[in-house]
């Protein structure tokens, strides 16, 4: 099954060109059938960009998804066009009284910015402790994250001295976590962050289970043991040129940035990264949709009797 798509979102086109299965809202409202409501919280610059990277994932799916785009606020973006947003995206007071299946927050380019600092902290806040009551799993993505251990867990912000940036080699934790099935015993994934996440942090304050880490990024996919909450350090939904574009951005803005490792061939920036990542990302988000949302979540939404393994 597809996911379901506002038809004239400009992913519909993205993905249908590259044959990725989607339905459109208009197709899917003749189908008798619940499809699973999925909250996407876009703190990305560059919105429509990172939309079509998630829903990309998404659709590797049996299951039929309904998304639901959310902003964190109404001030005027620099990258998406203000007619976008106010087409597909909704705000926070529109659904809070809502129940959702799940809600992925992506990541944000506040690397070096204090959480107090952070214009929409507080509303931030709101959004995941409202999801421990209103969404059956939630996924955090890179700074997202860092900013949910802060909220749920009390832990301080961790920060590199350099950026991390480039795509590394990961190992399986725990062989029959279901986050994983199907993963390689050793897999790649990209990264780009100033986010730090001490593993002894991670051991000795919050009850999360580290899935899969790696020496050099630290944890990668870690969650909690009910299945509520999974948390994705790096960026699986990258593209191959993905890094290649921050890279070049920092070196125009004079920012002087080291080449992200393990990135392009012979380490040459003039060379055409390849994804290589890519069947390892599409596992993940399948898994996450299956196993920690709709093995969970309730057929009836507003009674929220999940399904939850003692």
């Amino acid at each position: 099954m597809p996911i379901c798509i506002p038809d004239s979102l400009p992913a519909v086109d993205v993905l249908r060109k590259e044959n990725i299965f989607i339905m459109t809202s208009s197709r899917a409202n003749t189908q008798e059938i619940r499809p699973l409501k999925l909250l996407f919280l876009n703190l990305m610059p560059k919105k429509i960009e990172t939309e079509n990277q998630f829903l990309r994932l998404l659709s590797n799916s049996s299951l039929q998804v309904d998304i639901q785009l959310l902003r964190i606020d109404q001030r005027e973006s620099k990258n998406t066009p203000v007619e976008h947003l106010n087409s597909f995206y909704c705000d926070f007071d529109d659904i809070r009284e809502q129940n959702f299946d799940g809600l992925i927050i992506t990541g944000a380019p506040l690397g070096k910015v204090a959480f107090t600092d952070v214009v929409y902290w507080s509303k931030l806040v709101e959004i995941i402790t409202w999801a421990k009551e209103h969404v059956t799993s939630t996924m955090f993505v890179c700074w997202a994250v860092q900013a949910a251990l802060n909220v749920l867990y009390d832990l301080p912000k961790f920060t590199r001295s350099h950026k991390l940036s480039g795509v590394y080699q990961h190992q399986i934790l725990e062989p029959n976590a279901i986050l994983t099935r199907g993963f390689d015993d050793s897999f790649l994934a990209p990264h780009s962050r100033y986010a730090d996440f001490p593993i002894e942090k991670i051991k000795n304050y919050t009850d999360l289970l580290i899935l899969a880490d790696s020496d050099i990024t630290g944890p990668y996919l870690m969650a909690t043991a009910d299945k509520r909450m999974a948390f994705v350090t790096g960026h699986p939904e990258y593209d191959s040129f993905t890094l290649a574009n921050e890279y070049f951005r920092d070196l125009k803005a004079g920012i002087q940035p080291t080449i992200p490792e393990n990135y392009f061939p012979h380490n040459n920036p003039d060379l055409t990264p390849k994804a290589t990542w890519r069947s390892h990302a599409y596992l993940l988000f399948s898994n996450w949709l299956n196993y920690y949302v709709y093995q969970l979540t309730p057929f009836d939404l507003t009674t929220r009797n999940l399904t939850i393994d003692e």
